[in-house]
């Protein structure tokens, strides 16, 4: 199948900077949107940027001008996450619109990084 693999997580103080990365490997044909959402503790996952037909980009309002996300190749996305607040802390979870190797679209989800912002 198709696997998503993240990394770059941790605790960070308030101000500073941290970048996520995520490969997706296996039966890839293409992948479509990519991207990163967010689950605080008794919260909705929530949409944090994405990356839409490899070209455009989406981000929440609460993270405009902080981060930024970008396609690394064909199989990979990162989020440079600058300027971090303690409201930022999150399990951050990779996802991909995949079209495999039969040509069935499907949505994939990375196991979840811990981003932890505190002094």
């Amino acid at each position: 199948q198709v696997q998503l693999v993240e990394s770059g997580g941790g605790l960070v103080q308030p101000g500073g900077s941290l970048r996520l990365s995520c490969a997706a490997s296996g039966r890839i044909r293409s992948i479509n949107d990519m991207g990163w959402y967010r689950q605080a503790p008794g919260k909705q996952r929530e949409l944090v940027a994405e990356v839409i037909s490899g070209v455009n980009t989406n981000y929440a309002d609460s993270v405009k001008g902080r981060f930024t996300v970008s396609r690394d190749n064909a199989s990979g996305v990162s989020l440079q996450m600058n300027n971090l607040k303690p409201e930022d802390t999150a399990v951050y979870y990779c996802h991909a619109e995949v079209v495999d190797w039969d040509s069935v679209r499907d949505d994939y989800w990375g196991q979840g990084t811990q981003v932890t912002v505190s002094s």
